[in-house]
């Protein structure tokens, strides 16, 4: 069972609630991130055929998702490399905003 940064089953049952608390859409989402590279075709593609929903609408939720303790103890290995990109991401746009 995925456990919170820090967190150990027995010292926080809440570890195992948090992951309760996702929606089946956000389980499906983040699944998804973890293995979309298994499916024939574009990461879009794979979205609109396994979610049938739009790509913009799964990234807006997955942005959400990573700020989500429960999708953190979910899938923590995931949502960490996720954040860590998302940081890169914008510290480069900060730096070229300075840089300009």
């Amino acid at each position: 069972m995925p456990r919170l940064l820090g967190c150990s089953r027995d010292a926080h049952p809440s570890c195992d609630r948090l992951t309760g608390m996702l929606e089946d859409l956000a389980r499906a989402t983040l699944d998804l991130e973890a293995s979309w590279w298994r499916y024939a075709g574009t990461k879009e593609a794979a979205i609109r055929d396994l979610l049938d929903e739009e790509p913009a609408a799964y990234y807006r939720r997955l942005g959400a998702l990573l700020d989500d303790p429960a999708a953190l103890a979910h899938a923590p290995v995931l949502v960490r490399r996720l954040r860590r990109q998302r940081a890169r991401r914008l510290d480069s746009r900060s730096g070229r905003r300075l840089a300009g």
